[in-house]
């Protein structure tokens, strides 16, 4: 059983579809299909959302031209403001450079083809050699990893994980069973059902440590309405907390899964689920004084949430420092 298509899923591969027909025109439909693993229903339906694409007023000079003939054949004629030079801050190049590696790892994307030599002239223009722009984007997730993992979900069979968990601050050995891989905000990750939690988890592959695949069906296959969202579905149970951030830290509203309650010239208040503790320790930290912890019920030493973890950071910083005291000291 397949699991269902995520709009990211789907912006993805239309941004490596779409280069491709227009470097290869005159393919038909069933070969362009073929190409990128796709039902012709599904190649379609793209190609309806790109044939929208365009900028206003949305006349036939501003909008891609997406053709297909009576024979099937498909070709893609792009607007006119793509001929205009693209103008990119160094924060928006180094964005869409970071997105290459999952654009360029669409099933049909071409490795030599326009978009991958438009990453390659990016690249240049950054200064970013190709080992870096990985590294930025996907993290260190090895081929065999993802193979085994996409294998077991596609044959719906258990895998046994070692897996360091991020927000705990602990290794475990987990066995699940793969339901989706997907890469998302940078890092490949897999959901799937876990039978350590009994319940559906999202896994962070550059985390596993190691991967087994077992011979066995696993009874655990994906549900008809496996949620494919993003990477953060909130259980039931995990805390609400309030936030007030800074104007400089309005980022926290835009860049995690949270609802603004309040918005004035000077500050904005958020709710925000948490998970895990640690998560939410780490993240007051780094915003320090441009966030307050305004309310956490149901969370124990709310109070004393922020010193308490201070405190932790300096204490393994005193054992750090204490540790390396014999070695030689510079003035400054």
């Amino acid at each position: 059983m397949s699991a269902r298509t995520t709009a990211s899923d789907r912006m993805r591969r239309v941004l490596a579809v779409v280069p491709w027909i227009v470097a290869n025109p005159g393919h038909t439909v069933a070969d362009v299909a073929a190409r990128f693993g796709l039902s012709e229903k599904a190649l379609l339906s793209d190609l309806d959302v790109v044939f929208m694409v365009g900028l206003p007023p949305y006349s036939p000079d501003s909008l891609v031209d997406v053709q297909i003939d009576d024979d099937g054949r498909v070709s893609i004629h792009l607007a006119d403001f793509f001929s205009r030079p693209l103008r990119l801050t160094p924060a928006q190049a180094l964005a869409l450079l970071a997105a290459s590696d999952a654009l360029l790892s669409v099933p049909g994307a071409d490795p030599d083809g326009a978009l991958a030599r438009a990453f390659v002239k990016l690249r240049q223009a950054l200064g970013i050699d190709a080992d870096s722009a990985i590294d930025i984007h996907l993290g260190d997730v090895s081929d065999g990893v993802l193979d085994l993992l996409r294998t077991a979900m596609t044959e719906i069979r258990p895998v046994t994980i070692t897996y360091y968990s991020f927000g705990r601050d602990e290794r475990s050995t987990r066995r699940i069973t793969p339901w989706r891989v997907f890469a998302d905000a940078g890092a490949w990750y897999v959901h799937a059902w876990c039978e350590r939690a009994d319940g559906e988890r999202v896994f962070r592959v550059d985390r596993i440590e190691s991967a087994e695949a077992h011979d066995e069906p696993s009874p655990h296959g994906p549900p008809s309405d496996l949620d494919a969202g993003g990477v953060y579905n909130p259980r039931a149970d995990d805390p609400v907390v309030t936030l007030r951030l800074t104007p400089e830290a309005a980022w926290v509203a835009e860049y995690y899964p949270a609802t603004v309650i309040d918005r004035t010239p000077d500050h904005i208040d958020v709710e925000l689920v948490v998970s895990e503790r640690p998560w939410l320790e780490r993240l007051l930290l780094r915003l320090g004084p441009q966030a307050d912890l305004v309310s956490a019920p149901g969370m124990d030493g709310a109070a004393t949430l922020v010193s308490d973890a201070a405190a932790r950071v300096l204490s393994r910083y005193e054992v750090e420092r204490t540790g390396a005291n014999e070695l030689p000291t510079t003035s400054r």
